[in-house]
């Protein structure tokens, strides 16, 4: 053969190569993303979710609140001491609980956000987002190129979320920012046109302590309102606090935090009947056994 039928010849096979690879690319393009994160799909679904609030480091605590039926916990540390060390070991202690773990983080900041997804957090929350510019950098640092900046480095999220994690992280991912100043107020039509976030948060407490108004003020309200109405033109999800599970168009709700839930449990317990006379006797837990 030739030398020209052998270069002709091994150009042929070099083009069935690449056109194979192309088909096999558009094929993997072509598949649905395996959806883990059951909040972030009850979001697509527009069904509310409501998500208890972590400030205790204690994985004993976490375990309780991740299994009682939450769609997420809201990780607090922004206002906590909790390190993220504390907090690796929380989701680790409890993986494979229903409730998805969020984690609000300090800042918008690489470093913040990388480690929070790093140790497995499927949802990051950004507070006091007042600019276009802190928007962008919320979606920049929680997602993987080509949607975002996120580096591939090590963590435990391959070991909670599957060895194809980084195929996936991206479609599994929930960014929340919160608006919590009136300057964030006035620029929500910026930062909510930021792709990649799904949820904006009206933050009752801050809008109150930076607008100097109360919940129920017409000037206070005005914010709400104004936080609402570009939230939902741009078909995000509006989020705030539980007790405003009933003002229309919210779905995305922080719940109290462990010690009020303690407290609620406490005086529930202490309210509950005891059996009437003639009835069986009830039966006491056993120790050690499993809650029901």
């Amino acid at each position: 053969m030739s030398a020209r039928r052998i270069f002709s010849f091994l150009v042929i096979c070099a083009m069935l190569g690449w056109i194979g690879q192309g088909k096999a690319q558009m094929q993997q393009q072509k598949l649905p993303a395996r959806v883990y994160n059951t909040a972030k799909q009850k979001l697509k679904e527009g069904k509310p979710l409501v998500g208890a609030t972590v400030f205790s480091p204690d994985p004993n605590i976490y375990c309780a609140m991740a299994n009682a039926g939450y769609d997420f916990l809201w990780i607090e540390m922004q206002h906590s001491p909790l390190t993220y060390e504390d907090v690796a070991k929380m989701i680790w202690a409890c993986r494979g609980a229903s409730a998805m773990p969020f984690i609000r983080v300090p800042d918008a900041t690489e470093s913040d956000i990388q480690k929070a997804t790093d140790i497995g957090a499927l949802g990051i929350i950004v507070p006091t987002v007042d600019t276009l510019e802190k928007a962008q950098a919320a979606v920049k640092w929680s997602k993987y190129p080509p949607e975002g900046r996120r580096s591939q480095g090590n963590g435990q999220y391959g070991s909670l979320w599957g060895s194809d994690y980084r195929q996936t992280a991206n479609d599994n991912m929930v960014v929340v920012i919160m608006i919590e100043t009136p300057i964030g107020v006035e620029n929500a039509e910026k930062i909510a046109s930021v792709p990649g976030i799904d949820v904006v948060f009206a933050a009752s407490t801050d809008l109150g302590n930076f607008s100097g108004h109360h919940q129920g003020d017409k000037e206070y309200e005005a914010l709400v309102t104004r936080i609402h109405d570009v939230t939902l033109q741009h078909g995000l999800r509006l989020g705030g606090p539980q007790a405003w599970k009933d003002r229309p168009g919210f779905t995305f709700f922080q719940g109290p935090g462990e010690t009020q839930l303690i407290r609620d449990g406490a005086q529930l317990n202490l309210l509950s009947k005891p059996a009437q006379s003639g009835t069986a006797p009830a039966v006491a837990p056993i120790e050690g056994a499993k809650p029901n």
